[in-house]
């Protein structure tokens, strides 16, 4: 009977635990109706929770970046998801103001078919596990597509919440400002370095390809002087020098392309000498330099960009530059009014020629007189604000060549490595650090080609006092008495 007894206020004490009002019994339609409210309620704020991490993960550069370079499918979700996200305060304040009222109206419809410590219990198990764990995990991996796909009650939340979400946002936009997420430089170095092959964290990016790009992005902040190869230690040609066979030995042995003239004083660089065009100088005359065409080097100062050197370089009309150290300091010039354009120098103090002048002509130029350009105050302006040189042609013309600067040298900045080709004596000139093939072959290549251009010289003064140089019988090719292939027999 005590058993009995036991059983029953069990019972009791049971069923009063699980549901304490009698107005609302288990298995009727209003217990089952405020039972699925409870799990609407669990549902949304899951959604909202999920939203709120998956779509503020998401940056405008990242939605940027996939609307142009993903799948057709991650374009088309970026782009529904792009509008809405770009609201980005708003679209927070929405997200969790949704979130908050639907936590907090799920304890007072479980506490209606629960008794209140069974529904604190209730409510805490299913918000942690369907309303915040579970759908935070999938946002977390496929935020594209879920926010893509919710895009549509978002929208209808936000004008739904505008009235309070639109100002808080306005004022968060005033405290906090935007959230641009644009890289620095630093970053992008940082960024590129992570996804190589190298950095063993599945990069696809090749060890070349992180160089050239790190390379690229550095060059916006290395100048001429940084790059240019010393005038000390520069092959040149005084205009006043003869093109005699050592002259042209020197030349050939250097395998310069592009020689530069100065008169005098080697820092007193007048222009430069295409070696192609001594195809048709012949030694033996001992044609003055002078005499060739010389054409215009352009004068460019220390501190200028090298992305402003090779946009000068790629115009095609030279692919060398004085490098100059201005004396002067910047000076204003003076403007009549606000609308006349000043007469002053751009970039180069001495221009490139025009392109309509190729490096075939054969006038001599050994005027290198600066043609004036016009050029507006705006420029003006911001010539002096990004570089602050001087704008005065006769300040950088005066300067002192302090080395040469080649397309050569733009480009081994870019690629961070050094271009060595088959006539490079140093690897670096500035640490005079030769080249291994250069320094074994330099007594065996040069030297030969020295004496043969002594022997030919000497040759050329015998015929040209009327004594007709004797063959040999060893050289002369004439007399060779066995064919050079034989006969098939």
């Amino acid at each position: 009977m005590l058993l009995i007894n036991a059983l029953s206020i069990a019972r009791m004490t049971t069923q009063d635990f699980i549901m304490e009002s009698k107005d609302i019994p288990f298995g009727s339609i209003y217990w089952f109706t405020y039972a699925g409210i409870s799990c609407f309620l669990v549902l949304f704020a899951g959604i909202m929770s999920g939203l709120t991490l998956g779509l503020m993960s998401l940056g405008l550069v990242e939605l940027e970046i996939l609307q142009r370079s993903g799948t057709p499918t991650e374009k088309k979700q970026a782009a529904v998801i792009f509008p809405v996200v770009k609201k980005q305060h708003q679209l927070l304040v929405t997200l969790l103001l949704c979130n908050a009222c639907a936590m907090e109206a799920l304890p007072i419809y479980l506490d209606k078919i629960f008794h209140p410590f069974l529904a604190v219990v209730l409510s805490v198990t299913f918000v942690l596990a369907f309303g915040e764990v579970i759908p935070q995990a999938i946002c977390t991996r496929y935020g594209l597509a879920v926010g893509a796909n919710f895009v549509w009650l978002v929208r209808i939340l936000m004008i739904i919440c505008y009235p309070i979400s639109y100002p808080i946002g306005k004022v968060l936009d005033c405290v906090l400002g935007h959230n641009d997420a644009l890289f620095r430089r630093a970053q992008i170095k940082a960024l590129v370095s992570i996804h190589g092959k190298e950095a063993g964290k599945g990069g696809e990016l090749t060890h070349d390809e992180t160089t050239i790009i790190n390379g690229a992005l550095d060059l916006t902040e290395k100048t001429a002087e940084e790059a240019m190869t010393p005038i000390e230690s520069t092959f040149s040609l005084d205009v006043n020098s003869k093109l005699d066979w050592e002259a042209i030995g020197k030349i050939l042995a250097r395998g310069h392309s592009r020689v530069p003239v100065y008169s005098g004083n080697p820092k007193n660089v007048i222009g430069l000498l295409l070696v192609k065009s001594l195809l048709t100088v012949r030694a033996e005359t001992e044609t003055p330099v002078s005499a060739v065409s010389i054409r215009r080097i352009p004068r460019v100062p220390a501190d200028m960009p090298l992305y402003d050197i090779l946009n000068e370089f790629q115009k095609g009309s030279s692919h060398m530059a004085a490098v100059v150290k201005s004396k002067g300091k910047t000076k204003n010039l003076p403007v009549s009014s606000p609308g006349e354009k000043l007469e002053c120098l751009s970039n180069l103090s001495t221009p490139l020629l025009e392109k309509t002048l190729d490096e075939n002509s054969e006038s001599i130029v050994l005027d290198i007189d600066v043609p004036r350009l016009s050029v507006s105050i705006d420029k003006q302006t911001s010539f002096q604000q990004n570089y602050g040189l001087p704008l005065s042609s006769e300040d950088i013309e005066d300067g002192e060549v302090v080395g040469i600067i080649t397309l050569e040298d733009v480009f081994e900045e870019l690629l961070q490595e050094e271009i060595v080709d088959e006539t490079d004596e140093y690897v670096d000139v500035h640490n005079r650090i030769r080249v291994a093939a250069a320094a074994a072959a330099s007594s065996v290549a040069r030297g030969p080609s020295a004496r043969r251009l002594t022997a030919q010289k000497g040759i050329a003064t015998q015929t040209k006092q009327g004594s007709a140089p004797k063959k040999s019988a060893e050289n002369d090719p004439s007399s060779i008495k066995e064919p050079l292939l034989g006969k098939k027999r």
